[in-house]
């Protein structure tokens, strides 16, 4: 049978045992509160335009109607993420884009370097993860017709 001097030993291990666990617990709190690292969307976008854009056989990135209504309206505006846009949840990166291929160019082979090459750049950049990358071919053109149209718009 435990006398009182026994119980009141036991009460006090057991009261610091949980005075201990709270001050870790808090410290693990201020942890997480203080060091985060997050990215704008535009930032990422920036990123997987970039390394589309250096794969051979993609000629350029093309965005939506809105876009070129912004174009229109706007003498500054940034193209570097045109045609790209991204969905971000917690660690996790789905890229859309839609692009311009040179003709004569084989699109699988294209997309599947453009996929590797996203993973690649945005994990190592950022250290998200890229899960889905979806590529829309809006329009093929040889090289010649495309340096034309570029020649053209300016």
């Amino acid at each position: 049978m435990a006398n009182d001097n026994d119980k009141n030993i036991f009460e006090e291990v057991a009261d610091n045992i949980q005075k201990k666990g709270d001050k870790i617990k808090e410290a693990e709190e201020i942890e997480r509160k203080t060091d985060t690292l997050t990215f704008d969307d535009y930032v990422i976008e920036k990123i997987a335009a970039i390394a589309a854009r250096d794969i051979p056989g993609v000629l350029e990135l093309k965005g939506g109607f809105f876009s070129g209504i912004t174009e229109a309206f706007a003498s500054n505006t940034d193209t570097n993420t045109q045609g790209v846009s991204v969905e971000v949840d917690e660690n996790n990166v789905v890229v859309d884009l839609k692009a311009i291929l040179e003709y004569g160019q084989s699109a699988p082979r294209i997309f599947t370097k453009v996929k590797q090459t996203i993973k690649e750049k945005v994990k190592e950049m950022t250290g998200l993860n890229v899960t889905a990358v979806n590529m829309k071919v809006s329009d093929i053109m040889t090289e010649k017709e495309f340096n034309q149209a570029k020649a053209d718009k300016n």
